[in-house]
């Protein structure tokens, strides 16, 4: 479903003489249906960038993003008008960002409901699926028609997975999705990523935590190394910066 190929993203900071920051590069790695791929490698080497490349949040320096899109057609995300990347996030990607940003005075129930509705759902049928997912995620009924911005953090970001999930998007992409949350809100968001890993959705996710990482991923792409890993196979680069930063440079 997901292609990406020779993929690079560097920064030029413009108010420090145009210095030129890299981020990553020579990324390649493929996404089938129903699996996910988890970015890994230590703090700085970009993970959260790629995921903002292929959400093109970020405007990638290099490479080719192709996405197969529901209607057959192939679409490089890397150059796709903005349109059209706009027209693919309504309907049919989707981000788990660490943070939730929704609209002032907007209950959490309205929140999950207007994904649906915008795509042609009847009201009564997002209302059903809403609060399936909210009775599902643990956020109790007496908070449905509240604003977010009243939740706690681990609320916020059970509501914001829920809003990314609520529309069974073609293509999911994670960023720490359960970071902030505890053990028992943390099994049951996995289980929803699972329920729509095997009704085919591709994922590509950044995990911190390995117990997740396990649980959740096919396989796993070493941002230092380039290569395909073992989800279970642990390098020293994963665990020590410095043995990193000694791989990138040979």
């Amino acid at each position: 479903m997901l292609s990406v190929r020779n993929l690079a993203k560097h920064f030029i900071i413009h108010s420090r003489g145009s210095v030129v920051i890299p981020g990553f590069a020579g990324v390649s790695f493929d996404v089938p249906a129903g699996s996910l791929i988890a970015i890994t490698g230590p703090s700085g080497t970009g993970k959260s960038s790629l995921l903002k490349c292929v959400y093109r949040t970020y405007i990638p320096s290099a490479g080719e993003i192709i996405y197969t899109a529901k209607d057959g057609s192939r679409v490089n995300l890397a150059a796709a008008e903005d349109w059209d990347i706009l027209s693919l996030r309504r309907g049919e990607i989707s981000c788990v960002s660490q943070f939730l940003r929704v609209m002032p005075r907007v209950s959490a129930l309205q929140t999950l409901i207007e994904p649906l509705t915008s795509r042609g759902a009847g009201r009564e049928e997002a209302l059903d699926r809403a609060a399936c997912l909210l009775s599902r995620a643990g956020i109790g009924e007496a908070l449905w028609d509240m604003y977010p911005a009243t939740f706690s953090g681990g609320e916020k970001q059970r509501l914001n997975i829920l809003h990314a999930i609520i529309t069974k998007p073609r293509l999911l992409l994670l960023d720490e999705p359960t970071a902030s949350l505890d053990k028992g809100f943390k099994d049951r968001i996995m289980e929803m990523i699972l329920d729509l890993k095997t009704e085919g959705t591709a994922m590509i996710g950044v995990f911190h935590d390995r117990d997740t990482l396990l649980a959740l991923s096919d396989l796993r792409y070493d941002l230092v190394r380039g290569a395909y890993c073992d989800p279970a196979d642990q390098d020293p680069a994963d665990r020590n910066p410095k043995e990193a930063e000694k791989k990138a440079n040979r």
